[in-house]
């Protein structure tokens, strides 16, 4: 029997309520982020009173030493985990796509395998690691606990360029008598480049936004703007808050949309 009519049963497109349906998930998702934006422009301390349209609170925020510390770290943290874990994915991936070894295939899914772990299980996994062999933490162990956690980020961007790529370029260079060094440096290194630049910015912007291994590998010293605004939302929800939170917004945006237009096109 029948459970549907033909002209629902093969295309989704047709089933009824699907556009209801989308429409109300995008309104959850997307609508407390709108309003938060619109309320950061709220010149009225109460954040769900609102009285006229305010840049007060942006500029509160640039004048704040904690905020501008917070973000200092938040910076430095990204700036040299996200160039350190993108050198090793940009390795991983070469050797990974040139030859074949046993056990390629479980060193493969296990790049894949911090995408599917909770992230609390690993940043209390790694802070056991680091409690057994007593190091202090701080912004050093912030720093390598974020190494980790963005290899695989930096990685899929490169090795899906790594696949679209003719491997015939390599052979063509080997033909004209260039070295596998000189081979590498002037014909795969120009052709990978976008695909490590976007892996860079994806790697770069997943580790500014972090709290979950920052909270938990964090010391003295190595507050982040993440952990910062969690500080202050446990206080209270105030329109410098929404402030941070939209600037954050908006940088995160802009990362992630460069790093899309970077590795798109990957055939080209």
């Amino acid at each position: 029997m029948r459970l549907l009519p033909r002209r629902f049963a093969g295309d989704a497109r047709h089933w009824p309520g699907l556009y209801v349906a989308t429409a109300a998930f995008f309104a959850y998702v997307y609508l407390p982020i709108l309003i938060l934006v619109i309320l950061s422009f709220n010149e009225n301390r109460t954040v769900t009173v609102w009285t006229e349209f305010s840049l007060d609170w942006y500029r509160m925020a640039f004048e704040n030493r904690d905020i501008i510390r917070a973000a200092t770290n938040s910076l430095i943290i990204a700036s040299i985990a996200s160039v350190t874990a993108t050198a090793l994915a940009t390795l991983a991936a070469i050797r990974m796509a040139t030859d074949r070894f046993r056990g390629q295939d479980a060193v493969s899914a296990s790049f894949a395998l911090p995408l599917s772990i909770p992230e609390i299980v690993t940043a209390v996994a790694t802070l056991m690691f680091f409690a057994s062999i007593g190091l202090p933490l701080g912004l050093g162990t912030v720093i390598l606990g974020h190494i980790v956690f963005c290899i695989p980020f930096a990685y899929l961007p490169i090795r899906a360029r790594l696949e679209g790529m003719d491997p015939r370029i390599g052979e063509a260079a080997a033909d004209l008598y260039a070295s596998p060094m000189m081979a590498f440096r002037k014909v795969t290194l120009p052709l990978l480049l976008p695909g490590i630049l976007s892996g860079l910015v994806l790697a770069f912007i997943i580790s500014l936004d972090d709290f979950v291994t920052t909270f938990f590998l964090g010391g003295a010293g190595s507050t982040t703007l993440p952990i910062y605004i969690f500080g202050l939302v446990r206080t209270g929800v105030t329109p410098e808050v929404n402030a941070i939170s939209t600037l954050m917004l908006v940088v995160s945006i802009a990362m992630v949309s460069l790093s899309l237009f970077l590795g798109r096109d990957q055939g080209r």
